[in-house]
C-alpha cells in the first residue's frame, strides 16, 4: 500500500489597513528621497562641502601643508585691515538695514496715497534688476570727484558757484617786476595815490577763457585820474600773435572785468570796487593820500571741486548710499504687501475717534506690521554681511582698504594679492559665525507665522 504524504501548507496573513499604510507610507518616502536627492546632492556639493573644506583649510599655513591650529583665527584679530573689515561691517550692519527698513515703510504708506501706486513701485524696484556689477560701474561714474564726469559732484558745484559764485580768473597772476606784489595770503598789491591812475597787469589766463564782454583796456589806461580821484585798470598784459611792451597797455591788449579791487589805508579797506568790461576801475570819493591798491585773493581763488565722495572719509557712506538705491524697492514692496494685509477697519475705527494719521501710523499700523518689519530688517542683516560686489568695484583702490569689509577682505587676502588661503578661510568661517544666527532667528519667525 502506497502512503500518499500530503503537505499542509500556511495561508498568507491577511491584509491589513495598518500595514497597508505603512508600505504607501516607505514608497511615499523612497519616492519623495528620490526627488530630493538631486538637490541634496547639489546642496552637498555646492554648500556643505566648501563648509567643511573651509573650516579644515582655516587649520593650516598659507600654503595648507602645515597645521597651524588657531594661529590664523588670532592673526586675523590682529591685523589692523582685518580689524577695519570688522568695523566697517558693523557700520554696514547698523546703517544700511535700518535704513532701508525706514525707507520701505515710509514709502510704502505713502504710495497707499498716490494715484499711480503700481507705475510708482515699479519705478522704485526697477533697480533689483540692476546687477551689482552695473550698479558699482553706475555709482563709480556718479561718485566721480570731476564735476564734468560725475553727475553728484556736477550738481554739488553748480549749487555752491550759485550761492557763494567763482572766481573768474584762478589762473591768473602779476608779472613778476611790472608793480604787482604777491602777499602771503594770495592777493596782490601795489601802492598809488589820490590824482594817480595805475595799471595792474595780469598773466596767466588763455585768451580764449576771457568773458564774452570783455573788451581791450587800451582806452581805459590813457583816461588821466581827476583831482581827489585814484583809478586805473587791471588788464591781460599778453597782445594775441606777439609784439607789446611788458608792463605797458597795448592796443590789442584786453581789460579783465568783473575782479574785485581794493583801496586799503592804515590796514582797513577804504573802499571796494569791481572792473568793467575795459579792466577799469575808480575809486570818486577817497581822502587825499597814499593808498596800498589790492587785488584780493578771492580773484584768483581755484574753482569749487566739489567733494570727495570716494575719498577715506566718504567713501563707506557712498557704497551704502548705492546700496540703498538698490534695496530701497525690495523692503518697499515686502512691507507694502504687509501694510495691504492689515485690518482696515481698525484703521477706520481710529480715525473716527479722531486720531490723526501721525498718530494712526505710530500707533496702529507700526505694531500692526512689526514682524513683516522684523523679516524685512533681518533679511537685510543678512544680505548686507556678505556685501562684495559694489565694495569691491565702487571704491578706487588707494582707498580699498579704508571701505573693505569682511567678504571683501577675505578675497584680497586669498586671492587679491595676499596669497594666504589659510587666513582667507578663517575670515570665511568668522563670516559664516555672524550670519547664521540671523539666519536661525529668520527661520524661527517663518515657522512660528505659518503655525
Amino acid at each position: 500500500m502506497t502512503a500518499t504524504l500530503v503537505k499542509e501548507t500556511n495561508p498568507p496573513p491577511p491584509v491589513t489597513l495598518a500595514s497597508r499604510a505603512r508600505r504607501l507610507r516607505r514608497r511615499g518616502r523612497i519616492i519623495a528621497l528620490l526627488f530630493v536627492l538631486p538637490a541634496l546632492l547639489l546642496l552637498g556639493a555646492l554648500v556643505v562641502y566648501p563648509v567643511l573644506f573651509s573650516v579644515g583649510r582655516s587649520f593650516f599655513d598659507a600654503s595648507g601643508t602645515e597645521f597651524v591650529g588657531g594661529e590664523n583665527y588670532s592673526e586675523m584679530f590682529r591685523d589692523p585691515a582685518t580689524l577695519k573689515a570688522v568695523r566697517n561691517t558693523a557700520i554696514w550692519v547698523v546703517v544700511a538695514p535700518a535704513l532701508l527698513t525706514g525707507l520701505g515703510l515710509i514709502l510704502a504708506v505713502l504710495v497707499e496715497k498716490v494715484r499711480w501706486a503700481t507705475a510708482f513701485k515699479l519705478l522704485l524696484f526697477m533697480p533689483m534688476a540692476v546687477s551689482f556689477l552695473a550698479a558699482g560701474i553706475i555709482f563709480r561714474l556718479a561718485y566721480d570727484e570731476d564735476p564734468d564726469k560725475g553727475v553728484l559732484n556736477a550738481a554739488v558745484v553748480s549749487v555752491h558757484d550759485a550761492i557763494k559764485g567763482t572766481s573768474a580768473y584762478p589762473t591768473a597772476r602779476g608779472r613778476e617786476g611790472q608793480g604787482l606784489s604777491k602777499s602771503a595770503d594770495g592777493s596782490y598789491r601795489t601802492s598809488a595815490s589820490t590824482g594817480e591812475s595805475v595799471t595792474l597787469g595780469l598773466v596767466g589766463v588763455p585768451p580764449k577763457e576771457l568773458p564774452a564782454d570783455a573788451s581791450p583796456a587800451y582806452a581805459a589806461a590813457a583816461l588821466p585820474a581827476a583831482p581827489g580821484e585814484l583809478r586805473g585798470v587791471v588788464y591781460l598784459d599778453f597782445t594775441p600773435g606777439g609784439g607789446g611792451e611788458q608792463g605797458k597797455v597795448d592796443r590789442r591788449e584786453s581789460g579783465l572785468p568783473e575782479v574785485t579791487v581794493e583801496a586799503v589805508r592804515d590796514g582797513r579797506t577804504a573802499a571796494t570796487t569791481t572792473t568793467g568790461s575795459d579792466g577799469s576801475f575808480r575809486f570818486p570819493e577817497l581822502a587825499q593820500g597814499s593808498y596800498e591798491i589790492r587785488l584780493p585773493a578771492s580773484n584768483f581763488a581755484a574753482p569749487y571741486e566739489g567733494i570727495s565722495w570716494l575719498g577715506p572719509v566718504l567713501v563707506t557712506p557712498a557704497i551704502i548710499g548705492a546700496y540703498l538705491w538698490i534695496w530701497t524697492g525690495f523692503a518697499m514692496v515686502l512691507i507694502g504687501a504687509g501694510l495691504a494685509t492689515l485690518p482696515r477697519d481698525a484703521l477706520e475705527a481710529a480715525r473716527m475717534d479722531g486720531a490723526n494719521e501721525w498718530q494712526i501710523f505710530r500707533k496702529i499700523t507700526v505694531p500692526l506690521l512689526a514682524p513683516v518689519l522684523t523679516v524685512v530688517f533681518v533679511t537685510l542683516v543678512i544680505n548686507v554681511m556678505k556685501v562684495f560686489d559694489l565694495v569691491y568695484i565702487i571704491a578706487p583702490g588707494p582707498v580699498q582698504e579704508d571701505a573693505t569689509v569682511l567678504a571683501t577682505q577675505m578675497w584680497l587676502v586669498s586671492f587679491g594679492g595676499g596669497n594666504n588661503q589659510g587666513l582667507g578661510s578663517a575670515l570665511g568661517v568668522l563670516l559664516l559665525l555672524l550670519v547664521v544666527p540671523a539666519m536661525v532667528f529668520n527661520l524661527r519667525r517663518f515657522r512660528r507665522s505659518q503655525r
